[in-house]
């Protein structure tokens, strides 16, 4: 493994750094602040923890994430994908737990930084990410259907099933004036003018108008202050965790998925970012920084975060041009706690269901008809991940998502590795690999093999013998096998004993240096000697020649 570097992406940019970017940055961070103030304590509700837990994790997070972290414009606070999850863990094991599933998963995010996993997000297919991201979406939509409507559900529960039992149970049950409220504020997010979007972001002009609307006209709804006796002012003193190994052996799956999710949002998140500024990010880098901001956000009582691609996109969009962009939105939101955290009692449980809603609606992927530009086996793993998610689990739509994609993978790959036998009739593309215009001496059989020789297609150097049974000196041309793993290595072995048991030599010839690498110093090699591996297909007939005429055979 390569020497560990970290260098924060912010080291980079502040060379230079002079009164117009900070303008830009300051704009932008101060924009972002405002998205991000309804979200990260909607976010907070959802996950089943008190509003000002969001905002403690944006501003910390936000900004310890932006210092140590990989990329130049990305946001980092609690996002929607984590609602399920976070919900799932309170339920069954409480908030201080949670808090310790935060710290794991943060230590987990900083071990895949270090050890250079940062290219993880390259193994999960897009159907898979399209799969579970619509499935979330799905549950966030129906766990705030219980505020959106007014209904007396004293406490959601968690898993699809008995959201849809409590949900059928009380609906009877529908509060018309927070219905109501809801019903326009969705609809005001939903229809609110882009060009307005850029000054006044619509979930923030939601939770406005809602709390004046509530403090005017007295409305009849749950607010923040009759529901959790509003926000504490300031940042908590920090407290500790209790890290016994008796609670970490039970929390080890729950954070892992924390840590599996963050990784996979805040590197897309990245590549997003990327996309849209033409930039580079560092995504080990990334996973360090993130995992720190996991780390400390649970002794202030913070939940995960992770890249927000909504607020990256803000950000952007609003002129931002380093990552101080993001710490001066972590600390307007700092200000906020400080300064206006008594008129958050006001705000309206039914403008924080809206703003979710919403969420819900644009996060998924709902346009149908891609699917039938996927391949079947793609639809499927889409189909097969969005229902493990919505009705199970995650981490079970995910593992069962992935071992879907690699069995469909393999059978692909295997479907496309072939040993053809050489004759003169085949055209030539490179002269030296080419059997045109050469002769194969008699008792000698030449084959090429194509794609990958590994454990889904090892077997397929049974044809060999099949269909050259009395050759007595065999070619196999190795130019065009892009793979070879050690599954392959073990059947061309098997090939090399089966043939000198009967008296024959297997000579390889024109391998490539991944495929050199790979048969240096295995046994093979040892046992078929230098001789019988050659550079090209007209060394190897002038080697099957000499093996021809002295009768030589390598054991």
């Amino acid at each position: 493994m390569s020497a560990i570097v970290f260098r924060p992406r912010l080291l980079d940019t502040l060379r230079g750094y002079n009164r117009a970017l900070l303008r830009a940055d300051l704009m932008a961070g101060v924009t972002v602040g405002i998205v991000a103030l309804p979200l990260a304590m909607a976010f907070a509700i959802a996950s089943g923890v008190p509003p000002q837990a969001g905002i403690f994790t944006s501003v910390i997070a936000g900004a310890l994430a932006a210092m140590l972290g990989g990329t130049r414009l990305c946001v980092t606070g609690p996002t929607g994908a984590f609602i399920v999850i976070l919900y799932g863990i309170v339920s069954k094991y409480g908030v201080a737990n949670l808090l310790i599933c935060t710290f794991m998963a943060g230590a987990m995010l900083v071990l895949m930084g270090v050890f250079r996993l940062g290219q993880v997000i390259r193994f999960f297919p897009m159907p898979l990410i399209t799969g579970f991201t619509n499935g979330i979406a799905v549950l966030i939509f129906l766990t705030q259907l219980k505020d959106f409507f007014g209904l007396p559900i004293v406490k959601m529960p968690s898993g699809f099933f008995a959201v849809m039992a409590a949900l059928r149970e009380h609906f009877a049950g529908l509060h018309w004036p927070t219905a109501l409220l809801s019903s326009a504020l969705l609809l005001l997010i939903l229809l609110w003018p882009k060009r307005l979007n850029r000054i006044v972001p619509s979930p923030f002009a939601a939770l406005v108008l809602a709390t004046l609307a509530v403090v005017l006209f007295d409305l009849p709804v749950a607010t923040l202050g009759s529901r959790f006796g509003g926000i504490p002012q300031g940042l908590p003193s920090p407290s500790g965790l209790d890290l016994s190994p008796a609670h970490l052996s039970d929390l080890l799956a729950p954070a892992f998925t924390i840590a599996l999710l963050g990784a996979v949002e805040s590197l897309l998140c990245a590549v997003v970012v990327d996309s849209l500024t033409a930039d580079r990010h560092d995504a080990n880098q990334e996973l360090i920084g993130q995992g720190i901001a996991n780390m400390v956000v649970p002794f202030f009582g913070g939940i995960p975060a992770t890249g927000a691609v909504v607020r990256s996109v803000t950000n952007i969009g609003n002129g931002a041009r380093t990552p101080l962009a993001a710490i001066f939105h972590a600390a307007l939101l700092l200000l906020v706690l400080l300064l206006a955290a008594p008129l958050a009692s006001h705000v309206p449980l039914a403008a924080l269901a809206a703003i979710l809603v919403a969420v819900a609606l644009k996060m998924g992927d709902w346009d149908i008809r891609k699917a039938r530009q996927f391949p079947p086996h793609d639809t499927l793993i889409l189909a097969v991940t969005f229902a493990l998610t919505v009705m199970f689990d995650l981490t079970v739509a995910v593992e069962i998502g992935l071992l879907l994609a690699a069995v469909f993978f393999i059978r692909s790959m295997a479907s496309h590795t072939g040993i053809h036998k050489l004759s003169p009739e085949h055209a030539q593309l490179f002269e030296r690999h080419s059997i045109a215009g050469k002769s194969v001496p008699d008792g000698c059989a030449a084959f090429r093999v194509e794609g990958a020789l590994f454990f889904g297609a090892a077997d397929s150097v049974d044809v060999i013998q099949k269909e050259a049974p009395r050759a007595r000196a065999v070619i196999l041309q190795l130019h065009r096998l892009v793979l070879l793993d050690t599954t392959g290595l073990l059947a061309l072995e098997a090939l090399r004993s089966r043939l000198a048991e009967q008296g024959k030599t297997l000579i390889l010839c024109g391998a490539a240096d991944e495929v050199m690498d790979m048969l240096e110093g295995s046994r093979l090699m040892a046992r078929l000697g230098e001789d019988n591996l050659q550079p090209d297909l007209v060394s190897a007939l002038r080697r099957a020649e000499r093996v021809l005429t002295e009768g030589v055979v390598w054991a």
